[in-house]
């Protein structure tokens, strides 16, 4: 679709991950929330319908045990059904263990920025200029209007101080005092200074700024310390003015990263399987939007769109969607958990130094579908793989089968560890000062080269010590399966401690992440 932004704002064509894919839409939540069995029976008819891939923006408030949360029990029909299914993280980070999908047989996607962000420029009557983060739509043109702060406006007759009205709620301010004006607010949704008759806002606090929201007037959101500046400005003339400038687009040299709001791990289940599992695009997104929706929902917003730019894990889902229907589309035989190992061991790794929560952040990093399509080696695992990790998790047959929806049972022959499971990366918790010694057991299969031999490259930081036996892998024919073991020892000093494991031909990188991580 050619022409697609918001008001010119990040002007460009959308286009699909696969154009030429058909989208099926089911509906499950409605005014008053999303239900369990809106959740399940969407998933039935999805897998009734023959979907490929299922997309799934979708996340429970705490967290439930697999055969307690309704999603995890739909992602593991789906998987049976030969479906992987696409969810978000979550939007409560940087909170530790927030993530809110983390089943082993789904993908769970965190938010992660790009090289474009949204700058939008205050100029006050002194000529001195700050530079703000939000998406504004509005031309002020180049006229100065008179700029007031919240705080000295209050709607007395409605019994409200200078200290409630400084944050300019709905009907907190005086609408003689601020019609006409640019509203100093000490954060706010903007909905207060519109209603009242301000000409804009400029927004001051301690909120994150790692992506850009909307508001229904010009806004610009500034940081304390420029909001100060301004104040005082404010305070130093009996003429105060300013001008608010459209939003422009900028470089964003420090990206890829993983935003604030993005849900993190460790995951509060299974601690010991690494999630989320990866990060793809979920800030400042240009996404196709409702015509029955304004811009911002809000009181007063008559601006109607096709396109709107948002933030969060359920524009980064959609994203990971398109990229495991790419691979889907020139693998159709591949099962849900060979499209995820190809998703995730071909991954850009991501730094610690822009995101301190490392892994339990990005998981193995960012996409790379164009990759993905040619990984080399697979981490592939069938539905009775997971049957044994959820034995082996303490499950018997009656809550196995509310997983399953089948008459699967638990035995000592239908008993896996959690280290056993073939997971794309490897993930141990320990308690403070444990030393630990554990051996995850793996099987890859060659789908690279017919004739390759890879050898094990480990990456570790000094006192933790980390084995692959057999160091060396040697195929002679697509599709050949080979096993190793990989041994974690070390002493759980840190609250978290990340390596790597890659698997390299000369073609091809095969990389995981090796996590231990402390439980708090």
């Amino acid at each position: 679709m050619g022409m697609a932004s918001l008001y010119g704002l990040g002007l460009g064509t959308a286009r699909g991950g696969v154009p030429s894919a058909r989208i099926a839409v089911y509906k499950i939540c409605w005014s008053d929330g999303c239900s369990d069995a809106d959740i399940l029976a969407a998933f039935d008819d999805a897998i009734a319908d023959g979907v490929d891939i299922i997309s799934l923006s979708v996340g429970g408030k705490i967290a439930n045990d697999y055969f307690n949360d309704s999603i995890a029990i739909g992602t593991f029909h789906a998987m049976k059904n030969g479906i992987l299914t696409s969810t978000s993280a979550g939007n409560e980070g940087p909170l530790p263990a927030s993530i809110k999908n983390f089943s082993p047989w789904s993908l769970s996607v965190a938010a992660s920025t790009i090289d474009r962000k949204f700058e939008t420029k205050v100029q006050l009557g002194n000529k001195k200029i700050y530079e703000g983060v939000s998406i504004n739509t509005f031309d002020l043109k180049n006229a100065m209007y008179p700029l007031i702060y919240g705080g000295d406006a209050p709607n007395i007759t409605g019994n409200f101080t200078g200290s409630q009205s400084r944050f300019c709620s709905i009907n907190s301010l005086d609408a003689n005092l601020v019609k006409g004006k640019i509203v100093l607010c000490d954060l706010s949704t903007g909905e207060g200074p519109l209603l009242a008759g301000a000409i804009g806002t400029v927004m001051q606090g301690q909120g994150p700024r790692d992506r850009a929201f909307s508001f229904p007037l010009p806004t610009a959101f500034l940081g304390p310390d420029e909001g100060a500046d301004i104040l005082s400005f404010i305070n130093s003339t009996s003429n105060a003015t300013a001008i608010i400038r459209k939003s422009n687009v900028a470089n964003n040299s420090l990206a890829p990263f993983v935003p604030s709001f993005s849900s993190r791990g460790p995951n509060p289940i299974t601690p010991d399987i690494l999630k989320p599992d990866i990060a793809a695009p979920g800030v400042d997104i240009i996404a196709a939007w409702s015509l029955a929706s304004s811009v911002t929902g809000l009181q007063g917003d008559n601006r109607f769109v096709p396109y709107n730019i948002i933030s969060g894990t359920s524009m980064a889902c959609p994203h990971a969607t398109g990229a495991a229907a790419y691979v889907k589309s020139h693998h159709p035989k591949w099962s849900p958990s060979a499209i995820k190992s190809a998703l995730m061991t071909t991954a850009s790794p991501m730094s610690s130094a822009t995101n301190p929560e490392a892994e339990f952040a990005y998981g193995v990093g960012h996409i790379n579908p164009v990759k993905a399509i040619n990984p080399g080696l697979i981490y592939d695992a069938q539905p009775l793989d997971y049957v044994k990790f959820l034995c082996g998790q303490g499950y018997n047959s009656i809550l196995l089968q509310l997983v399953t929806g089948d008459k699967s049972t638990c035995s000592k022959a239908i008993n896996a560890t959690v280290w056993d499971l073939n997971y794309p990366s490897f993930a141990l918790s320990a308690t403070r000062l444990e030393f630990v010694k554990q051996v995850f057991n793996r099987i890859v299969t060659n789908v690279g080269s017919p004739t390759s031999k890879y050898k094990a490259t480990v990456t570790a930081p000094p006192g933790l010590k980390i084995q692959v036996k057999p160091s060396i892998l040697s195929f002679t024919s697509l599709g050949e399966k080979k096993a190793f073991a990989l041994t974690v020892e070390g002493r759980a000093s840190r609250s978290m401690v990340s390596a790597s494991l890659v698997w390299d031909d000369g073609k091809y990188q095969v990389r995981s992440p090796v996590v231990m991580h402390v439980i708090p």
